[in-house]
């Protein structure tokens, strides 16, 4: 049995159409060396070690939410300096 992934050209697919705005998500997401993931509740991309603490590289700044046909409501953290730290899928916790 194959196991569900989540390619990253559907997420930025998403964004383009739901945040038209936020080109500069899709621009740190266009960056990723991985393109794609094993599906999961929960997809890190940044380390969350001491989170929003002095000096730690997790410095959280807001959430956006897509909706998406197939994996339901997907909730990306969005860091103080532009990236995604990680990527929710609400629908599988």
């Amino acid at each position: 049995m194959e196991t569900p992934e989540f390619h990253i050209d559907h997420l930025i697919k998403l964004l383009k159409e739901q945040e038209p705005q936020r080109l500069d998500l899709v621009f740190h997401l266009e960056k990723l060396i991985t393109k794609k993931w094993e599906l999961q509740p929960y997809i890190q991309l940044v380390s969350d070690e001491n989170a929003n603490e002095t000096g730690a590289e997790w410095q959280f700044d807001e959430n956006i939410v897509l909706e998406d046909q197939q994996q339901g409501t997907i909730v990306l953290d969005v860091l103080k300096d532009g990236r995604i730290g990680g990527i929710e899928f609400l629908d599988l916790i």
